[in-house]
């Protein structure tokens, strides 16, 4: 009981990229990295705060890039849609042969997989104590899985959307392609839009704003660090 008073978020939506999933394999789903990211999320489910799992589908498909290519943005992102069901499903059954309550719930409606999302009922399982993966996106086109990771936390009343890269947090310029870009330990929503720093898409980093959802990111390959900071520690980024 002591770990769940301490905790500074109780409920929280943990955002992770598709690319996450697939290690330095760049492209597909590699188990040990699985393994690694469920051990880590079952590790802040014993905390004691109910927590959302949104998951991109770019380790499959990445809609933006294949409509870039010539194909029909609105199929493209549907596929990347599809993509992120597949990525839920492989979270969900390393996290329940892990002893962790699972759901996988799809803005896509596909009931042989998963439940359809219904705003009540997610909150029911969070609330039963069940990790929910939100899966396929908004449902809808044109809308990134940034954004309905900040959709979802708003309506599942998140304290926090935790954004897990391969980055500490924020920088000035892509760390990776610039040596002198200077972390940024804490920033406003509105810095972040007029510097046009890409925490997130524009839609979402509004929402946020709009509904005064803080952001924090940081590195998902620093093991704990999505756990320290739900415990309150100064780690990554703070957008608020």
């Amino acid at each position: 009981m002591s770990e769940q008073r301490s905790t500074k978020y109780g409920r929280v939506l943990l955002k992770l990229s598709g690319e996450a999933l697939a290690g330095d394999r760049g492209f597909g789903i590699d188990p040990p990295v699985v393994d690694r990211i469920t051990e880590e999320v079952k590790a802040i489910h014993g905390l004691g705060v109910s927590l959302g799992v949104v998951i991109g589908g770019g380790n499959i498909v990445r809609g933006t890039t294949a409509s870039e290519r010539g194909m029909d943005r609105v199929s493209a992102d549907y596929m990347g849609m599809l993509a992120t069901i597949i990525n839920a499903l492989a979270l969900q059954d390393l996290l329940e042969r892990k002893g962790v309550d699972t759901r996988v719930m799809t803005a896509i409606r596909m009931e042989q997989l998963a439940e359809p999302y219904i705003r009540r009922r997610a909150i029911r399982h969070l609330e039963k104590g069940r990790v929910v993966v939100f899966a396929g996106g908004t449902g809808n086109p044109y809308f990134s899985t940034d954004t309905a990771a900040v959709l979802r936390a708003i309506e599942m009343n998140a304290d926090v959307v935790i954004k897990a890269t391969k980055v500490e947090g924020v920088y000035t310029a892509d760390p990776t392609a610039d040596p002198d870009a200077e972390f940024i330990p804490d920033i406003t929503f509105q810095e972040v839009m007029a510097r046009d720093l890409r925490v997130m898409d524009a839609a979402a980093v509004s929402l946020c704003r709009e509904n005064d959802l803080p952001i924090i990111v940081l590195n998902l390959e620093e093991r704990g660090a999505v756990q320290a900071a739900i415990l309150g520690e100064r780690i990554g980024t703070l957008v608020s």
